[in-house]
């Protein structure tokens, strides 16, 4: 068994920053970084072991702004698959492990974990000194390994959790997938009465063993040498069986900080919907020795030129820097603000362009201008190569659009080959992709985006009018997220032509996923993924063709409703191809390199033929009174280095060069 000393790591234990689980939709202002486990590659990068500089003037009541739009959806971490839920849910609610700021998981609940079969299955240790306590501090009772088995039944369970977070553990554990079935074949009555306790259907059919409170042994289907890292999933987190008992499955559901448990380093002892949450210290937290604030609050802001006055007013410790605002600091060096701006922390996320491949008009009828443009290969690869996206990333990062540049769908910092080699470094030399060298885009290449735009429209002259009507939605009220779609729209003008394309900027209400994304109405959508767990078939199996649970096939680009004919069979083919190539791959556990490359290859065969097109990190400027590099500024709010007078651009320079960003 791999063993993980948490004496030493006591301090890092709870410092550590959730990484936030799947989608995240393109920012509704101008990007900002978002608030979605071991390596299990042979090699990990090295936690920096230079510290950031300290503060002078130690904050001890935090305060964050957050735009509105980012406004908490549910207390439950069983049923969240959102960033903007993790933001406010980290500080209160932790699982068996965690992630640090370079990737590493690290210990919470668990004390040590390890596998002695190749990752089939996988034994857990739990601490004993972690409790529940209620709003009011008082303890409710410990935190025993009967509560992941209680939380994994609730996720699983299709009638109580509703289907969310299924995922991953249906691929991976022993009989998840057929209890999720069975349960959804129960009556409602039935599937709510149901429990993960000793000897019920669910430790039958599951393979989830309670060896005793303090030892978990979970079993996988085939090796899975990154379950692990699914251990600091929302969907692994634990529940205790007296909260189910006490308010009831639509109690559980509705939950908010009044009623339910806690067991992270905070308790929100407020929460006033649409303007604050207040977190206070957990009297009872394990980890006697964790760096806390004496409060810290998360205040709902309209837009960050509201929060650029709060920072300027002493209100908020934090504000991230519009557009405007960095063209203003940036060139003016007698601005107050000169010296004070620094990068921002690198978003998490992986954004992409994702086509939709079944897209309908507003009255339900099929777009099929849309959908057979869409289905040629080179008016995707006219896409793929031809938008030059510096002026949009103009709209994160003013100063250096380039160190917004994404060639992969795989994110970051995720795995590493043998060699210390990150992943997506290796996927851009399989690429053929030069080094960055700041002055423009490593995919660009306007005389291949000119000869995929001829082909396709010799191809599909006769078939598609042109210029291609293409829908792209925003929310109509957000004025950042206009800039960024006219931006857009002028880039598509200049880099595609307007007798090729034309970009429609639409408009929704309030909900992408009920107005625009669920009616098919796009014609494609930018949308970041985060990792649920560490390896590369969490980001490829979202885009493999026939899948139930594949994201972006069954909810963002359609491709398992499109229908086949001879306009559509090789795009269908190209997905069949991927899809295999992917399903190899996950098949190679020996050997993590041989794994890594298999990937690889499927993931430059997605990019060649177009099937996704990496879009952007997100990668700002801030003015800051914590240190946004800081080896444990993540969301549990926990060992952060601060200074109530601000840090200085140069000062967190000097933090991201230790971190390696």
């Amino acid at each position: 068994m791999r063993k993980n000393l948490t004496k030493v790591l006591a301090l890092a234990m709870s410092a550590a920053m959730l990484l936030s689980a799947c989608g995240n939709s393109a920012p509704a202002e101008t990007p900002s970084t978002p608030a979605n486990p071991s390596a299990p590659s042979t090699s990990t990068p090295a936690a920096p072991s230079t510290p950031a500089e300290p503060a002078k003037n130690e904050i001890t009541d935090l305060v964050l702004g957050r735009i509105a739009s980012r406004e908490l959806s549910t207390f439950n971490y069983l049923y969240t698959q959102s960033a903007e839920d993790s933001e406010s849910l980290a500080p209160i609610w932790e699982g068996l492990l965690a992630t640090n700021r370079v990737g590493q998981s690290i210990p919470c609940i668990a004390e040590e974990w390890g596998t002695e079969d190749g990752g089939k299955t996988w034994t857990v240790k739990l601490r004993d000194n972690a409790t529940w306590v209620d709003i009011n501090g008082e303890v409710k009772a410990q935190v025993t390994a009967n509560d992941f088995a209680t939380g994994l039944e609730w996720v699983m369970n299709a009638q109580k959790n509703q289907n969310n977070n299924t995922s991953m553990p249906s691929e991976m554990l022993v009989g998840a997938k057929e209890y999720n079935e069975w349960t959804a074949s129960l009556s409602e009555a039935e599937a709510w009465a149901l429990n993960g306790a000793e000897g019920s259907k669910f430790r039958e059919m599951v393979g989830i063993e309670i060896v005793d409170d303090y030892t978990i042994v979970y079993h996988c289907v085939s090796e899975k040498p990154y379950f692990d890292t699914l251990l600091s999933y929302y969907g692994m987190y634990p529940i205790h069986q007296d909260l189910v008992d006490e308010l009831g499955v639509e109690g559980i559901r509705g939950m908010n900080n009044t009623n339910m448990w806690f067991n992270g380093p905070y308790i929100m002892t407020e929460y006033v919907n649409g303007n604050t949450k207040t977190f206070e210290p957990n009297p009872h937290y394990w980890d006697t020795e964790v760096k806390r604030f004496n409060s810290a609050t998360i205040r709902m802001i309209e837009s960050w030129d509201v929060g650029f006055q709060l920072y300027q007013n002493g209100e908020i410790d934090y504000c991230s820097l519009t557009e405007a605002m960095v063209k203003t600091i940036s060139e003016d060096p007698s601005n107050p603000n000169y010296a004070m701006m620094a990068p921002d922390w690198p978003s998490a996320y992986s954004y992409q362009m994702h086509f939709n491949y079944n897209k309908m008009n507003e009255d339900g009828s099929e777009d099929t201008n849309w959908n057979l443009a869409a289905a040629n290969e080179n008016f995707r690869r006219a896409f793929y190569y031809g938008l030059d996206l510096t002026e949009y990333w103009k709209r994160t990062n003013r100063i250096d659009p380039l160190s917004c540049e994404n060639v992969c769908f795989m994110g970051r910092d995720l795995c590493w080959t043998s060699d210390g080699k990150d992943y997506t470094l290796t996927m851009r030399d399989k690429l053929g992709l030069p080094a960055q060298d700041g002055v423009k885009p490593m995919r660009f290449d306007a005389t291949k985006g000119a000869d995929f735009k001829a082909k396709a429209m010799e191809e599909l002259a006769g078939i598609v009018t042109f210029p291609v009507e293409v829908d792209y939605y925003i929310q109509g009220s957000n004025q950042g997220a206009l800039d960024s779609a006219t931006v857009l729209s002028n880039t598509f003008s200049r880099c595609l032509g307007d007798d090729f394309v034309k970009l429609n900027i639409c408009t929704y209400v309030s909900s992408l996923s009920k107005e625009v994304r669920d009616p098919h109405l796009q014609s494609f959508v930018i949308n970041g993924w985060g990792a649920d767990y560490k390896d590369p078939q969490n980001f490829l199996g979202q885009l493999t063709y026939g899948e139930p649970n594949a994201y972006y096939s069954n909810y963002y680009n359609n491709i398992n409703d499109v229908a086949e004919n001879e306009n559509t069979k090789a795009l269908i083919d190209t997905f069949k191809e991927f899809t295999e190539m992917v399903n190899a791959a996950d098949k190679i556990t020996a050997n993590m390199d041989d794994r890594y490359n298999a990937y690889m290859d499927a993931e430059v065969y997605a990019l060649e033929h177009a099937l996704v097109v990496p879009f952007y990190y997100s990668a700002g400027w801030c003015l800051t009174n914590y240190d946004v590099f800081g080896e444990f500024a993540g969301t549990k709010l926990v060992n952060w280095t601060t200074n109530s007078e601000g840090f200085t651009g140069e000062q967190i320079t000097a933090s991201k060069t230790a971190m390696g960003k």
